[in-house]
């Protein structure tokens, strides 16, 4: 069935939506188009469509309710905060805003604020199902006599937003923000107020500072020093002692809290309680070699008060999970994402992510028999013939599908060498591409409009409030840059600046814009950049904060973006790709899967929720009440970017249980989809379920062709190792029975050499994908014969035909190795060659003990080793110096894989060598004895050696000599007891 994203049929819920944005600068050059490269698009909607709906006139005006102090450029859309700014139906004020720790809803006379722990729970255990934290006013903050006759938005941050009231004698600003346990006040005609339905609990109030609960919940407000708090009734007021600022905490403690341990926290945040957060921002960096992302998340305070720094923070699971050089404190606070930890006194932390690869397509293994290959050929020619865009709807989004469909099997052709069919397809997605690209075609009914007011880029036709309620531009346009991305690595000339690959980035600025400068479009508009996931709907106004569905189509862009980036060679857009795409990974983990079972509410009886509200989520769907699609519409789209669903196999299982329990046995709808899923963590028996009900109805975005490739691949790979990762962003390995497979694509004009962090090397083609391990249907993927850009013609390109037949023997992974003696060369890598000049390696200091564990090692490896053991023992010479550091012990570990295929059936780890203070370089032989062995040498057969260096000991660097030649001595070696 095709989705119909309306209102929500499930009890309870308020009402749905999904999301957009994009990246460059530039100015429009008439009243109703302008040229962008070859491309364009219009600054007119086309007769008869509205501009983003609300109340009054936000439709042409969204500024008028944000003040002077407001940034200009174009205003933020699909955040926590944005009912705040687009009235939808609340027309002066908002519905709740949800931060966490804290919820937040304006009224007249301020913010009410609000800290739920408890779960509302409703719905069934099999069925459809919801928890939410709702919002409940607990106190008013605000200005005695405030009455104003509305919110306006006098500032925004990365992360945090500032209403304002005035009521024209009296104003607010309330500065608050994702994982703010303080809420920093600013007014003016007034006293400060803290208003409540009944007498306050007060536990404290002394000077400045007043304590008090509510619902079992503890605050604390601070005023300037030299002011007071006065308790009257249900009000708590204080004239600040004639200043204009003051601020409220949450505190992390719970009604069991001993009151000494509250005491002593309200001292530690009465330190930073006046050093309000003015400014946050975010920025990140992909590290190649060690194929992480960092991202640091920065505050800015100002002291008013003082001259103090730093703030408390509170952090998410999927930040907390990755924080790197920081500890939390004990106290956690509840929120709907799980517990929450805290970190006092920082202006900055840091997390770091590992980056597991994603590729264009996974890679197509050797079936023995030949049978699934003509299969796959069988599927592929009923899949690929004709129009494959033909059937899809003219909107955005199942454009968008209909592209992606085609691009999958584009990259399937390619690797099958079916060139015919593959330009075909290539064919097609240029043309319609190019159609939508360009405003001037003649084709008025697709097109995308800048709307300047808004900021933002609406293709036409829109749809499910594309367009109205910039709604899943993320979605939609996710679909088209995946697709243009799979075009560029075979037609670059069409992706060029100058051609179209401007407009493609136009709508990658539309959406998830990394250019803070850009005055087009909002910075990261879709991507909620602390709470790591996307937003869909564009005005977020339901009383249960803004909502995502589809956190896989958010996926599916952020892909895009590394698939896009690397192809054309913008790594600024390819990084921001990899930082969305890491940390929502991450965020999926956590908040749609639960995979760790921490974060649900314990009564909470379903394994996933079909949609994350701000305040919770949900087993459902906006259109669906089947259970197939409540889970899948989170697994779909299925590409080379889909491996993050893989990351932990065992959680893919409980999935998969919980939907044939709800559904009283196997899928009967979206089987594709879901069975692409089951492969990632048990790619027999989802290969298994094809075999027996190939008769199935593909999903509208999927192709029989599509999930036989996935599967039948998947059930010879086995499951994403993410043990090992490697120094380039389109890679991927996987496991099974033991057996590693490594798989990297190569979109440059020139060989490529992968580094694997366990060592592995693999040399990629130019423009193919290379594995190891597994045999080829044909030739690995990759452009071969890339077509020309000129304009497409009604025939496709001829092509020499495919070849029906698997080959005869597989392609070596490794050129064969002729000397068991191998050198320390740079890389790092072991060679048979010689060095010409020699170097050095830094090993990274201990920093710790680690004797007999490898420690950031330094990984020398090579493969395609064949001979037997000798009787003889591993030898080694390394050449390393300490300089004149005192205390270092520097360390090997020699391991041997017989059969190249990632097991080491012989693991040698050698004593540490204690380092001399001395500049100069001592030699590190075997001499100094095993520490400890595993297994025994053996017959290897295009087999592996794999050395480790580490400082087991020492707080300093030291160095191995490498790439030595016989003329400057002191070679860094490696025998191996092999005849080879």
């Amino acid at each position: 069935m095709r989705l119909t994203r309306g209102r929500p049929w499930f009890a309870g819920a308020a009402a749905l939506a999904l999301v957009s944005t994009a990246v460059t600068f530039l100015a429009l050059q008439s009243a109703d188009a302008a040229t962008l490269g070859s491309g364009s698009y219009a600054t007119t909607r086309p007769a008869g469509q509205a501009p983003p709906a609300g109340c009054g006139s936000i439709g042409t005006n969204p500024r008028q309710w944000v003040t002077a102090n407001a940034p200009a450029g174009a205003v933020p859309t699909n955040d926590w905060w944005s009912s705040l700014l687009w009235k939808k139906f609340n027309c002066a004020y908002s519905e709740p805003l949800v931060a966490h720790p804290m919820a937040f809803k304006p009224a007249n006379d301020g913010l009410g604020v609000s800290y739920t722990t408890e779960a509302s729970i409703s719905g069934s255990a099999t069925g459809v199902g919801e928890y939410h934290f709702p919002y409940t006013t607990e106190f008013t903050l605000g200005v005695t006599g405030l009455n104003s006759p509305d919110t306006k938005v006098d500032g925004w941050t990365d992360w945090t937003v500032t209403p304002y009231w005035s009521d024209g004698a009296r104003t607010l600003r309330a500065t608050i923000g994702h994982g703010l346990p303080f809420v920093y006040a600013r007014t003016s005609g007034g006293s400060a107020q803290l208003t409540f339905g009944g007498p306050p609990t007060v536990w404290t109030n002394s000077g400045a500072r007043i304590g008090f609960t509510v619902r079992g919940h503890d605050y604390v407000a601070y005023a300037p020093t030299g002011a007071t708090w006065t308790v009257s009734g249900s009000t708590i007021t204080s004239t600040l002692a004639g200043k204009d600022y003051y601020s409220v905490a949450l505190l992390p403690t719970t009604p069991s809290t001993p009151a000494a341990d509250r005491t002593a926290l309200a001292n530690t945040y009465g330190t930073y309680a006046h050093n309000h957060v003015t400014n946050t921002r975010v920025s990140w960096a992909y590290n190649a070699a060690t194929s992480s992302v960092n991202a640091t998340y920065a505050f800015t305070t100002t002291a008013r008060e003082g001259s103090g720094t730093g703030t408390v923070v509170s952090l998410y699971p999927h930040q907390w999970k990755s924080l790197t050089g920081a500890t939390p404190i004990a106290q956690t606070y509840v929120s709907a994402r799980g517990a929450m930890k805290n970190l006092t006194g920082v202006s900055s932390f840091t997390t770091r992510m590992k980056y597991q690869g994603v590729l264009p397509e996974i890679p197509a293994v050797a079936d023995s028999s030949g049978a699934d290959l003509a299969t796959l050929g069988g599927y592929l020619d009923q899949a690929a013939s004709g129009d494959p865009l033909a059937a899809f709807g003219d909107d955005t989004y199942w454009t968008g599908k209909g592209l992606g469909r085609a691009a999958r099997l584009a990259e399937i052709a390619d690797q099958l060498g079916r060139t015919a069919q593959r330009d075909a397809l290539l064919n097609a997605i240029r043309t319609r591409l190019t159609n939508w690209l360009t405003a001037s075609s003649g084709e008025a009914n697709r097109l995308f409009v800048y709307d300047a007011n808004w900021g933002t880029l609406i293709g036409y036709p829109a749809s499910y409030g594309s367009d109205s309620e910039l709604n899943d531009h993320h979605f939609h346009y996710g679909y088209f840059i995946a697709a243009a991305a799979t075009l560029a690595k075979f037609d670059p000339a069409w992706a060029a600046s100058n051609a179209y690959g401007s407009m493609v980035n136009l709508l990658i600025r539309d959406a998830n814009n990394p250019d803070r400068s850009d005055t087009m479009f909002p910075f990261l508009r879709d991507f909620d950049i602390y709470a790591g996931h996307d937003w869909a709907s564009g005005h977020g106004a339901f009383f249960a904060g803004n909502n995502q569905e589809s956190s896989s189509e958010g996926m599916n862009f952020a892909n895009a973006l590394i698939q896009w980036g690397q192809a054309t060679g913008n790594t600024a857009i390819r990084d921001a790709g990899l930082f969305i795409y890491t940390t929502q990974a991450q965020a999926i983990q956590e908040y749609w899967f639960d995979s760790s079972n921490q974060n649900f509410p314990s009564t909470f009886a379903h394994n996933t929720v079909g949609m994350v509200w701000g305040d919770g989520g949900a087993y459902a769907t906006w259109f669906s009440a089947d259970p197939e699609m409540i889970q899948g519409i989170n697994m779909l789209p299925i590409t080379g970017g889909s491996l993050y669903l893989g990351y932990k196999p065992a959680y893919n299982t409980t999935n998969w249980n919980e939907l044939v329990t709800n559904n009283g046995g196997p899928p009967t709808v979206w089987q594709d989809v879901l069975w692409s899923f089951q492969a990632l963590g048990d790619g027999d028996t989802a290969l298994a379920n094809f075999r027996a009900n190939s008769g199935y109805t593909p999903e509208e975005g999927e192709s029989k062709a599509h999930t036989f490739h996935w599967l039948r691949n998947l059930a010879a790979l086995g499951q994403v190792d993410t043990t090992v990762t490697a120094n380039t962003p389109l890679y991927a390995v996987f496991s099974k029975n033991g057996a590693k497979t490594y798989v990297a694509s190569n979109l440059t004009g020139s060989p490529l050499t992968v580094t694997f962090s366990d060592g592995r090397t693999l040399t990629v083609p130019a423009g193919k994908t290379a594995t190891t391990g597994a045999y080829t249907w044909v030739g690995g993927g990759g452009i071969s014969n890339p077509p020309t850009s000129q304009p497409p013609t009604s025939q496709p390109p001829t092509s020499n035909p495919p070849s029906s037949q698997p080959p005869s023997s597989p392609p070596p992974s490794n050129p064969p190795v002729g000397s068991n003696l191998f050198y320390l060369r740079s890389g790092p890598a072991l060679s048979t060659t010689a060095g010409t000049s020699a170097g050095t390696q830094t090993v990274s200091a201990a920093n710790g003990n680690y004797d007999g564990t490898p420690h950031n090692p330094v990984t020398y490896r090579t493969c395609g080793i064949t001979g037997s053991p000798n009787g003889a023992a591993t030898a080694f010479s390394l050449h390393v110096d300490a300089a004149n550091t005192v205390g270092q012990g520097i360390q090997v570990r020699v391991s041997y894989d017989f059969t190249g295929g990632g097991s080491y059936g012989r693991v040698e780890t050698y004593r540490y060598f204690a380092t001399d203070p001395v500049v100069g370089t001592e030699q590190y032989t075997q001499a100094v004895g095993l520490a400890s062995s595993s297994g025994s040498l053996a017959a290897m057969s295009n087999g592996c050696v794999r050395v480790e260096v580490w400082n087991a000991i020492g707080n300093a660097d030291t160095t191995v000599r490498i790439d030595a030649s016989a003329a400057n001595g002191r070679q860094s070696t490696l025998t191996i007891p092999y005849t080879v």
